[in-house]
């Protein structure tokens, strides 16, 4: 059927499109999550656009595609607890931390926070706070270290902890802008650093109670991950990267509560309390990450994985007192046995559960 030129303006006047200022203001929600993948657990994340003014809700995934679930019951559920500005995207955007939940609302077997949360609460009043040095190591994306030569090594370690200039040190730039993208997310990131290994450094997240810093370590890490995609770079959390005569890659643990802040007592307590038997022993260090013999040799700044030990100033011990610690009589101690792939709530609740309870027991609180 023709139409008169009126007629179709009339019908193109009607329908037209919408224009940018009639649209909903949106904006976008990074939901992440920790998946199920063993022995070391991987981040995942997806969007979801919000209306202005939404608040992220409760959401779902494909637990199967996760190492989460079963395919004929595949559901889980993503339950907010941490969000804060994307850093990436910029604008109102936010990024959405989650705890993984069963359809039934419990928590999912691969759910660590809803466990140190437990203990947190239970021991809040010794106000436990963290401090977590997350070491890291930079990979080309056949896995070589980012500075080591094809088929070959570098120069032997030495020049590279803490080192400037070319030769020595490589990836800074990614370094730089993970640094400024976790200050601009309100992260509390607290320093960065180059480590002994070429291609490896180091970022710290603290000093904070045991359920943020846990949660801002692992935004931190879907940070530090998103970036290098940018520079095709991979990030690798593996406790020995390279074989051989260099150091492996930790999350050296910083921990004090009231009572070790105020005294000295307190804190050989805590000392005491980690190595009380050889299955507390154990239990730390069997969580701690894994590969964690590969790299607790007793060689490299380490003490054997499966012997434990404290002292003043000694990187070679389990747990290193600060030499500033014992002048002062109070502070904190440094459990120097978890590795890079460690999972900070796992971290967090034993040091919270161990130490607070040999504290209680002392009536050192």
């Amino acid at each position: 059927m023709q139409r008169s030129d009126a007629e179709r303006h009339s019908i193109v006047s009607t329908h037209r499109p919408y224009h940018c200022e009639d649209a909903p203001v949106s904006f976008k929600a990074e939901y992440i999550w920790i998946d199920g993948t063993e022995p070391t657990a991987e981040l995942r994340s997806k969007t979801k656009v919000l209306a202005d003014g939404a608040e992220p809700g409760v959401w779902g995934f494909d637990g199967s595609s996760t190492n989460q679930a079963e395919g004929h019951a595949s559901d889980r559920v993503l339950q907010p607890v941490f969000t804060c500005p994307d850093p990436i995207r910029g604008g109102d955007n936010i990024l959405v931390l989650c705890e993984v939940l069963n359809i039934d609302g419990t928590a999912h077997e691969t759910n660590h926070r809803a466990a140190l949360r437990t203990v947190a609460e239970r021991f809040a009043a010794q106000e436990s706070i963290f401090g977590i040095e997350q070491e890291y190591t930079f990979l080309t994306e056949d896995g070589r270290p980012l500075g080591f030569p094809e088929g070959g090594f570098p120069a032997p370690q030495g020049p590279y902890y803490c080192g400037v200039g070319a030769g020595k040190v490589v990836g800074r730039e990614i370094v730089e802008k993970h640094l400024d993208a976790c200050m601009e997310a309100g992260l509390a990131i607290c320093g960065i650093n180059a480590e002994v290994m070429p291609g490896q450094w180091e970022f710290q997240i603290g000093p904070v109670g045991p359920l943020e810093v846990s949660d801002h370590m692992w935004v931190a890490r879907w940070l530090l991950h998103r970036i290098a995609e940018d520079y095709n770079v991979v990030v690798s959390l593996d406790a020995k990267p390279a074989k051989g005569d260099w150091n492996g890659a930790g999350a050296h643990t910083n921990f004090s509560t009231k009572a070790m802040r105020e005294g000295y007592d307190a804190i050989i307590t805590a000392c005491e309390s980690l190595g009380a038997s050889q299955d507390i022993v154990m239990e730390h260090v069997t969580q701690y990450g894994s590969g964690v013999e590969e790299r607790l040799t007793g060689k490299h700044e380490t003490a054997p994985w499966n012997v434990y030990s404290y002292g003043v100033s000694n990187r070679g011990a389990s747990v290193r007192i600060p030499w500033q610690v014992e002048v002062d009589k109070k502070g904190y101690i440094e459990d120097r046995r978890p590795n890079a792939n460690v999972d900070p709530y796992v971290v967090t609740r034993l040091l919270v559960n161990t130490c607070c309870s040999a504290l209680e027991k002392a009536g050192q609180v």
